[in-house]
């Protein structure tokens, strides 16, 4: 499948997540900026694949973006960072959303996982999410990355040169 077919409307997951389901196949979502990809994004990816049998990854829109990182942020658009994210083979598709928060997105894909990074645990991440995920038979599970590997840090080195 090439990686533009990869990228769903957010109207279109509530059927996408319903053939997962007919088919018998766990689903597991993340969800994030992904700005500027990199080791640790992609430790923390193929991590989360590996606790099901598909991943699903949310990515904030350039405007819910800028809200939680700042005007000089995304560096990547919306639809580069999607495209990038469904080129990987441990990615199965990629839903951009609105929001700063990821409700929505999450209650129409319906994970059975909910995979976080490293740097949270189940008590520190977005409680009205785990809630929401709990409460649609779903789990929260926190997956490891690379320490020290971030895009503020990658940012913050660039303009250090």
């Amino acid at each position: 499948m090439n990686c533009r077919a990869k990228v769903l409307s957010p109207e279109s997951l509530p059927a996408w997540r319903e053939a997962l389901r007919r088919a018998g196949r766990k689903l597991v979502v993340t969800n994030g900026c992904f700005d500027i990809l990199h080791a640790g994004h992609a430790l923390y990816l193929e991590g989360a694949r590996s606790l099901g049998d598909a991943l699903l990854v949310g990515v904030n829109s350039d405007a819910s973006v800028r809200q939680l990182k700042g005007e000089s942020r995304p560096v990547n658009p919306e639809e580069d960072r999607a495209l990038v994210l469904a080129s990987l083979s441990c990615v199965d598709a990629v839903c951009v959303f609105g929001e700063v928060t990821a409700g929505r997105f999450l209650a129409l894909a319906q994970p059975d996982i909910y995979a976080k990074g490293g740097d949270n645990t189940v008590e520190t991440i977005n409680q009205v999410e785990r809630r929401l995920v709990e409460s649609l038979g779903g789990r929260v599970v926190i997956v490891p990355g690379a320490r020290g590997r971030s895009t503020t840090g990658l940012l913050e080195k660039i303009r250090n040169l």
